[in-house]
């Protein structure tokens, strides 16, 4: 396909990618006439998306021709929160910014912390540009955690990297199991493969506390407790050494610590397991007994783990315990055989050539985890800690909505001396405490190139449309404040088409990019048939020296949640908070059809526990913890299973009743590796409002 395809005189499609934070990494079509884009398609020619995108995605007009979309900047007129702002000319919001940033970078640029996240996940306009600037500033850093750090830890001490099988052969696969994952919702296009798997005889299990879309449609659902997944996985380990559905020789020649591995998995027996994990020893019994004999009988073996696992005290151990399963059946002999939950550890990025690290001088500023930023804004300065933070810099995220803990995230925004700097599309809670906003172009208008978690295809994003308004794009934008503080070197005059070249050099062709909008990544069918682990003794490592060197348990063990279900009577129920199907992340959520489906945010409930709370279905109740309240409307549905309830995420704390979300509730405690948040390891106690 050529990028630009006229269709008539005033009509032609131009070829972009999806910017979103999910696997798929759609290629995407955009149909434009006399400049107004009219219609937005998967690509039909791209082998992953195969011409079809989400509902989300399909709609993403809607947010760019947006009746509330930011489009000139504006500056705050009220107090922090109130969304009282004028609007401001670019040259007055960005002599004013770079002015008060100069100011406080005099005394301590580490002061000033840039925050951003997935609000897209290109190289270009996530931290390309704004990287190059952070260096050259010597602000603080970020450590970016919020989604996925604790699974990509794991990965890395295992497998040896965020690596796995490719997702197109999930469609051969005999046996597939789908692990913390609602695949109809978070990756539609992995889901497919699934489908054709299904219609040629393979078994599909699902194993999740909540009965999702996903588990609806599999042979089989297991619904264990929140953040027990460890448990269940050296429960089937158990069961495959007992019954010796083992593969001896690839044990033999591809992993490290199997005999360590094997003592303790002995110890979880199907009835230990059982308990933990709060199902019945046959469902332990039994998922072994298919995993393993399957695996056994030579037939293709398959798991696609997916973040939400991770996000509880042990989510680390739980990735790497399920993990090391492929390895113990020898299921990565086949290329329909092993295990998946990125794919990114593929990609070759070439981050330094795009964030320039020499513009840090020599300089280490400090390291402030996006997770606690709620208790971080509050923290005065001190020798651990360094100066308070004074400055923020807020793009591709929504940190009031996202951030664990919202009430002391709120707090830390509402700091009068706190200077904030929004980049936005839209007035999210966020943007409603800074100081300035500064309006961003959407996907449509920009350049970008993207690379993916799920499949192994690096995508280019061209611009169909002019920026509408004064948007400019987040590279943009940096440039300009880098100019405005008078930063001279050559590396900030470099144009956005010019940073998608950077960003992967010559280990992608980026003719082919224009020409087709994507190009895909030379990875093996099989990357793992013969070994050749990028872990630092080549194997599939059941034990990590290099957690043993920092003093952690280099095996794989069940690390209980913090807050599990019933241990505290006060709050005897555990909760989790998957995303809404119809909203990613905080996205979307202001786009009314979207919304529409969605109706109001949401807890469900299992009958049992709605029962014995004298609750029915509607009624509107409060969700609370000793770190405050939710008011929202309970759902009584089989969804929810005994003793856990699923507060559907994330909506802007502004469209909730009470003015909350279920952030309200969760924690900013860290997980076991990966200082990531543990948003699913939260315990509650619902009533009627």
């Amino acid at each position: 396909m050529i990028p630009e395809i006229p269709v008539s005189e005033a009509e032609h499609k131009v070829l972009g990618a999806c910017p979103h934070d999910c696997p798929d990494t759609c290629s995407m079509v955009v149909t434009v006439r006399d400049g107004v884009a009219i219609k937005v398609q998967g690509n039909a020619e791209h082998p992953a998306t195969a011409g079809a995108l989400c509902t989300k995605v399909s709609r993403y007009t809607e947010r760019s021709y947006h009746p509330e979309r930011l489009l000139t900047p504006l500056k705050r007129t009220g107090p922090k929160g109130s969304g009282q702002f004028i609007p401001v000319g670019w040259d007055e919001a960005l002599a004013d910014i770079a002015q008060r940033l100069q100011a406080i970078a005099a005394r301590d640029p580490q002061a000033i912390q840039p925050y951003s996240y997935a609000g897209t996940m290109g190289r270009v306009q996530g931290e390309g540009m704004a990287a190059r600037f952070f260096n050259r500033l010597g602000a603080a850093r970020l450590d970016r955690t919020i989604c996925a750090s604790a699974g990509a830890e794991a990965l890395t001490q295992t497998l040896g990297h965020k690596v796995g099988m490719r997702v197109e052969f999930f469609a051969e696969s005999r046996l597939i199991l789908i692990w913390g994952s609602n695949a109809i919702a978070s990756s539609v296009h992995f889901w497919r493969h699934v489908q054709v798997a299904k219609r040629n005889g393979a078994r599909i299990i699902c194993i999740d506390p909540r009965r999702s879309e996903t588990a609806e449609k599999c042979h089989q659902h297991i619904a264990l407790l929140p953040g027990t997944d460890a448990a269940l996985a050296l429960g089937l380990m158990h069961e495959l050494i007992v019954n010796d559905w083992l593969d001896h020789d690839y044990i033999a020649r591809h992993t490290l610590g199997w005999e360590a591995l094997r003592d303790r998995a002995l110890q979880w027996t199907p009835e230990r397991t059982a308990a933990a994990c709060g199902i019945t020893v046959e469902e332990v019994q039994g998922l072994a007994q298919e995993y393993g004999q399957t695996a056994k009988a030579g037939q293709a073996v398959a798991i696609r783990m997916n973040y939400g696992l991770q996000r509880v005290r042990g989510g680390g151990n739980a990735v790497r315990a399920i993990a090391c399963l492929p390895a113990l059946v020898g299921a990565w002999r086949q290329r329909a055989g092993g295990g998946l939950l990125s794919s990114s550890g593929y990609v070759p990025a070439q981050a330094a050539a795009l964030e320039r690290p020499e513009l840090l001088a020599g300089r280490t500023p400090r390291t402030v985890n996006m997770s606690t930023i709620g208790d971080d804004l509050l923290r005065p300065a001190s020798l651990e800690f360094g100066p308070a933070i004074e400055a923020l810099i807020v793009y591709n995220s929504n940190p009031v909505a996202v951030a664990p803990e919202s009430a002391k995230v709120v707090q830390g925004f509402a700091r009068e001396d706190l200077f904030t700097v929004v980049l936005e599309h839209f007035q999210t809670d966020t943007a409603d405490y800074a100081d300035y906003v500064l309006p961003a172009t959407t996907q449509l208008e920009h350049w970008d190139v993207h690379s993916s978690y799920g499949h192994t295809d690096v995508l280019l994003n061209r611009p169909s449309i002019a920026p509408r308004g004064e948007a400019r794009s987040n590279a943009q934008i940096f440039r300009d404040l880098a100019r405005c503080m008078g930063y001279t070197e050559p590396v900030f005059a470099e144009s956005d088409e010019s940073l998608c070249r950077t960003a992967f050099g010559d280990r992608v062709d980026f003719d082919l990019l224009l020409q087709q909008g994507y190009a895909p990544l030379p990875v093996p069918e099989a990357p793992f048939a013969d070994g050749g682990f990028p872990t630092p003794s080549g194997k599939c490592e059941f034990y990590s020296a290099r957690l043993a060197a920092r003093g952690e348990d280099g095996l794989p063990d069940h690390v209980p949640n913090y807050e599990p279900a019933g241990a505290d009577p006060r709050y005897p129920l555990a909760m989790i908070s998957p995303p809404a199907r119809n909203f990613l992340n905080s996205t979307f959520v202001n786009v009314r059809s979207l919304r529409s489906i969605e109706g109001e945010p949401l807890v469900e409930m299992h009958a049992s526990d709605a029962s014995a709370r004298q609750i029915a279905d509607g009624d509107v109740v409060r969700v609370f913890n000793s770190r405050g309240t939710h008011h929202c409307v309970a759902r009584v549905s089989e969804r929810a299973r005994p003793g856990v309830v699923n507060g559907l995420g994330i909506w802007w704390r502004k469209l909730g009743r009470d003015g909350t979300n279920v952030n309200e509730l969760t924690s900013q405690r860290l997980t076991d590796m990966g200082r990531a948040p543990t948003f699913y390891d939260c315990a509650v106690e619902v009533a009627k409002a």
